[in-house]
């Protein structure tokens, strides 16, 4: 083993960029635009969730093995394993969700020990977590593992807490941004850069996630209208515009030199990164695991009856007007606006998942997939008019014998 590395370490030159603003920007970027590029893939082009998973994972390979073969740090290889992964991660979640409908508790707990063991493996094997001196196969291969579980942890735990917890995406994205401001404060103040940089890595997934709502929710749903699209198309073509400019005037690139300087340093910090990373971690347990049963104190107490186990959804009338609306823009040829009312119902139903779903789980996936049957017609790239009326009048019959029981 020995022998592979030192042959590995011959033939490679330090394989990630230098972790500077220009990083965290491209990665908010990726995040964001792999969020809004999964839904368009998934939904406005109606391939489905699992034709979304395997082309984006076929893409995932290539671009990954473009970033192996490679001998030094290619900013466009980089980041587009980065960006490819942002979304493949985010539908490794979606597909346990939505497909296999596992809970997100489960998810945030599973991806949290699985990256876990990978960091355990990655530093007996290596003897090193370093984030800058990534020059054999077999660190790039923990690194990219990491990263992989990093994107798919940060998924499940942004959406447990925006839309299971009911919180929303513009407050989850507050109290990510200021849990990210925590860690930098304390990184200022010497806590390691390792468990910083993961820890961060980590939470720039909900908090792109968050801005990519906030951008193409409609104004009266709290958004600024861009709609998926034209977010994807805006952040596309500002990593692409940045990646070049990295690719041109090399500021994000570590030397050899700087990247084992960097080595050294951690190598000396390594007793104090155990106990640095135990303690921050048992800070995120508790403050996560405290505020979880926290809120769900506070839906309790909100609405005790949506905790008992016989009672039904109740009044969906709510949602049964966004749906005749839609339907009615569907029946005079509107399908444009059909699908941009559609939105609300979406958002709506999003919002409610919190109060809703808890009361019966159930009737609420009955409706769920019936939204989604919905949402992949009127947002199919080549409509079907018969299609999404057909879909509309499902839902609503749903909704309507549903909504009538108390």
């Amino acid at each position: 083993m020995e022998s592979v590395l030192v042959q590995d370490r011959k033939k490679m030159l330090n394989k990630v960029p230098e972790v500077t603003m220009y990083f965290w920007v491209i990665k908010v970027l990726c995040t964001t635009v792999g969020e809004t590029a999964a839904d368009y893939l998934n939904v406005s082009l109606n391939l489905g969730l699992a034709a979304t998973s395997v082309i984006t994972g076929a893409l995932l390979v290539v671009a990954l093995i473009l970033q192996f073969k490679a001998r030094k740090y290619i900013p466009g290889f980089y980041w587009l394993s980065v960006f490819l992964i942002s979304i493949f991660g985010t539908l490794v979640t979606d597909n346990l969700t939505d497909g296999l409908g596992v809970a997100l508790e489960a998810s945030t707990v599973v991806f949290g020990v699985l990256l876990a063991a990978t960091f355990a493996v990655w530093s007996a094997k290596e003897k090193t977590l370093s984030i800058h001196s990534i020059f054999t196969r077999q660190r790039e291969a923990f690194y990219w593992l990491a990263i992989l579980f990093t994107f798919a942890l940060g998924t499940a735990a942004g959406d447990l807490m925006a839309e299971s917890l009911g919180l929303g995406y513009l407050v989850t994205g507050m109290i990510v941004a200021g849990t990210i401001l925590a860690v930098t404060i304390a990184w200022r103040l010497g806590f390691d850069p390792i468990p910083a940089f993961w820890i961060a890595y980590i939470l720039t997934r909900p908090l792109g996630a968050s801005i990519g709502d906030y951008l193409s929710q409609t104004p009266a749903n709290g958004g600024l209208g861009m709609g998926p699209t034209m977010t994807t198309l805006l952040f596309a073509s500002a990593i692409l515009l940045t990646v070049a400019y990295l690719s041109i005037t090399k500021r994000d690139q570590l030397t050899e030199a700087m990247a084992l300087a960097h080595e050294k340093v951690e190598q000396g910090r390594r007793g104090q990164l155990f106990w640095q990373t135990a303690g921050a971690v048992t800070v995120l347990l508790v403050l996560g695991v405290g505020g979880y049963f926290m809120r769900q104190t506070q839906l309790r107490h909100r609405n005790p009856v949506a905790f008992s186990a016989t009672c039904h959804l109740g009044d969906l009338s709510r949602f049964m007007k966004i749906g005749e609306d839609t339907l009615r823009l569907a029946e005079a040829g509107k399908l444009a606006e059909a699908k941009t009312r559609v939105g609300d119902l979406e958002f709506a139903w999003d919002n409610a998942e919190a109060r809703l779903k808890p009361r019966n789980p159930k009737e609420w996936s009955e409706v769920d997939g019936a939204i989604d049957q919905v949402l992949r017609q009127l947002r199919a790239f080549h409509q079907n008019a018969a299609a999404c009326k057909s879909s509309l009048q499902t839902l609503l019959q749903i909704l309507g014998s549903l909504g009538g029981r108390k």
